[in-house]
């Protein structure tokens, strides 16, 4: 009798200290408060090259993603690369698709050009694209998105001619890489601008960066003002530019911003990256397919630089 009676009594013991454990707020069961839907996502960012308008786009995806991820309880593993130069994005590219990633951030014409070609079922996301259309010929693959730092080239031309005082007959002069094809683009678009106020514009290219200070020289030494487009190769190598354009007194506009300019009406690209960031939330979550998410332009902000403008005798404009 006191042999039943030890076991029941163990028995009911056990039952007590299993009902406790199960009952304890550390444990993750299916009825706790742990959200069991949490995911975990992979993300690729292939940035073409170091310079500061690339690094704030990324700078910007990467926050927005992550916070938005985390908002929602999911995680979100972001693989980082820096191509270097263009001919080196597909080898980046393909590395996030073996890996089969949840989507592909591609910062800058030539890394998009990469991703767009290497897979048609991984959502791309682009960023710092000047011309969707055009990088595609017209065809935008259905996998393809994101923001552009495109910027109104004819208020760009009015406010070089309104702050410069250029007058019908003045060389601008326009620097660029040949290897960029939305360069090119930029030129042929402001160049029309000009134009039609009677302001000769003359191309200045190079395609390897140690061209470039013989260019800069000749076209300092050549053209009253100078207009940069959003060019990386450029970008990049801008402080060439800056110390020769300042020596010889001849101020430089450019489509980014950046310290060597006078002026410039362009995008903030930590935002732009921010707006891209959002996107690919919105694609990761399933909240939106990529198909159906607009390409999106930032509104380019007027900035001066003072101390330049003192220098070369440029009346910064009242606001």
């Amino acid at each position: 009798m006191k042999k039943k009676v030890s076991v029941i009594l163990a028995l009911i013991l056990l039952a007590v200290l299993l009902t406790a454990c199960a009952n304890k707020p550390g444990n993750e069961t299916a009825g706790s408060n742990t959200d069991a839907n949490a995911k975990k996502y992979t993300v690729g960012i292939c940035q073409l090259m170091v310079h500061d308008s690339l690094d704030q786009a990324t700078k910007g995806f990467i926050g927005a993603l992550t916070e938005a991820m985390e908002a929602e309880g999911n995680t979100v593993e972001i693989d980082t690369q820096v191509a270097g130069e263009a001919n080196l994005c597909p080898t980046v590219i393909n590395a996030f698709t073996a890996k089969n990633v949840d989507l592909i951030m591609a910062n800058a014409t030539p890394a998009l050009l990469a991703a767009a070609n290497a897979t048609t079922s991984i959502p791309v996301l682009g960023t710092s694209i000047t011309d969707y259309a055009d990088t595609f010929a017209g065809n935008i693959p259905d996998n393809v998105s994101g923001t552009s730092d495109a910027v109104p080239f004819d208020e760009q031309a009015k406010m070089m001619i309104e702050t410069l005082g250029l007058v019908a007959g003045d060389q601008v002069g326009v620097l660029y890489c040949t290897n960029e094809s939305n360069s090119l683009i930029q030129y042929e678009a402001v160049k029309k601008e000009f134009e039609a106020a009677g302001i000769v514009v003359k191309a200045y290219t190079f395609s390897e960066t140690t061209e470039l200070q013989t260019v800069t020289n000749s076209m300092a030494n050549e053209c009253k003002a100078v207009y940069i487009p959003s060019d990386n190769t450029v970008a990049a190598n801008d402080a060439i530019v800056g110390t020769i354009c300042t020596e010889k007194n001849v101020p430089v506009y450019t489509s980014y911003g950046g310290d060597i300019c006078y002026a410039s009406l362009a995008i903030d690209y930590y935002l732009l990256g921010r707006d891209t960031g959002q996107m690919a939330a919105d694609v990761l979550t399933g909240k939106k397919a990529i198909s159906d998410i607009e390409i999106k332009t930032q509104t380019p902000i007027v900035s001066y630089n003072e101390e330049l403008c003192e220098k070369l005798g440029i009346n910064i404009p009242s606001k």
